[in-house]
């Protein structure tokens, strides 16, 4: 849907701004790595690139959507209600566009008065809430909509929940925009409720809870407290959890999602029998292919052989602290966001998986043959990831791969 206050299309300025994009995120020397057969040879040392890497689709469109905004409207204040996708090189390229952040830490920011009719708001990859998406209406501003269309698609299905009575069991960060957004739109129909859970652990409290129907050995108190950040106002477990409706985060871990799906129908149907399954439970599975392809191309990565593994991305990026807990079941794993964090052989700073804080690991490449395999999350662009190529070919005696 476009109109001449909302665009959810873009603008057919691709060719206006295509030398500009090329400029600032493609990289020859990925290029060339990739028709090399995803390897690149330099001493005694192998750089093996996943089949899957770097920008999907969603974040594609969204970027160029935001060149195209400020091709399109050259006279007027642009702004982004949030980071754009979780880059900081992509979100700072912006910032120096032109463009406004209203705010880079609130999932949930609020509307300034002082945009107006004349201004324009990009709405991120991530989607906004409901309540956000009203203001910005009210405001009058123009309205420049990338939500990635996964996104759209898990809103359907909770949506849909809503509408049939079922609360919304959203597996997923409460923090992360793109979840604030999806259990808003639980919220825009009456009774439409919505609980959020973390992981397989948080899973299990709500499926104790479930079977044990509020009583014995789970106790109400234990359960609001654990929940009440990633919860509705009004979320009651004694009413909402007798039919309920599973989605996801889209960036998620895929097989954690699909296990959580898989307990709590257990769950329902010990607490209801299977009979009564069909009108008390629904699930789908809403994890995005692109972020599915990235966590497949990094277990084929580790499972055909590498010694090391480097993941590229924000800090902040779901997908991409994803595939660093995958690699790092298996090989000694490294999640940097940039080139600068290959401080030489012997020094890299990166953040653990799990980890909340950076550090720097010594003595991490060592000497002799050594593999070393490299992804980078969805929201990466490859200019980043042929910046970490070089500076990784860099730490074999001062030499490097071709620039790109």
């Amino acid at each position: 849907m476009s109109t001449d206050r909302y665009y959810q299309r873009g603008f057919g300025l691709r060719s206006a701004i295509s030398g500009t994009l090329q400029g600032d995120y493609h990289s020859e020397l990925v290029d060339r790595v990739r028709e090399g057969g995803y390897a690149l040879r330099i001493g005694d040392m192998t750089i093996r690139l996943a089949r899957e890497f770097g920008f999907c689709y969603g974040v594609d469109r969204a970027v160029e959507y935001a060149y195209e905004t400020v091709e399109k409207f050259p006279d007027r204040r642009v702004f982004l209600t949030g980071e754009i996708i979780h880059n900081p090189r992509v979100n700072a390229r912006l910032e120096k566009m032109g463009i406004r952040f209203i705010s880079k830490d609130e999932a949930i920011p609020a509307i300034p008065d002082e945009i107006g009719p004349g201004d324009v708001v990009i709405l991120p990859a991530f989607g906004v809430p409901a309540p956000t998406f009203a203001a910005l209406r009210e405001h009058g501003c123009i309205m420049v909509d990338t939500t990635c269309g996964s996104v759209l698609n898990v809103w359907k299905n909770v949506e849909r929940y809503a509408q049939e009575g079922f609360t919304s069991i959203i597996h997923g960060k409460y923090s992360h925009e793109e979840t604030r957004a999806t259990a808003s739109r639980a919220r825009m129909y009456p009774d439409g409720t919505y609980l959020v859970v973390r992981d397989m652990e948080q899973a299990g409290m709500v499926c104790d809870y479930i079977t044990h129907d509020g009583k014995g050995e789970v106790d109400r108190a234990l359960f609001m407290k654990t929940f009440e950040p990633g919860m509705a106002p009004d979320f009651d477990p004694d009413r909402h959890l007798e039919r309920i409706g599973v989605a996801n985060q889209t960036t998620m871990l895929s097989s954690e999602s699909l296990e959580i799906a898989s307990i709590l129908r257990a769950a329902m149907e010990k607490r209801w029998g299977d009979q009564a399954l069909p009108e008390r439970f629904r699930s789908f599975d809403t994890i995005c292919s692109a972020t599915q392809d990235r966590q497949d191309a990094v277990i084929r990565l580790v499972d055909e052989g590498v010694d090391i593994l480097i993941i590229i991305g924000g800090y902040n990026s779901s997908n991409t602290n994803h595939l660093a807990s995958i690699g790092g079941r298996s090989v000694p794993t490294y999640h940097i966001d940039s080139a600068e964090c290959i401080m030489g052989p012997d020094a890299i700073r990166h953040k653990p998986a799990g980890a909340t804080d950076q550090t720097i690991a010594r003595a991490w490449l060592p000497e002799g043959q050594v593999i070393i395999g490299i992804t980078a999350g969805a929201s990466t662009p490859n200019v980043t990831l042929g910046e970490v190529i070089e500076a990784v070919a860099a730490c074999r005696d001062g030499g490097g791969a071709p620039a790109g």
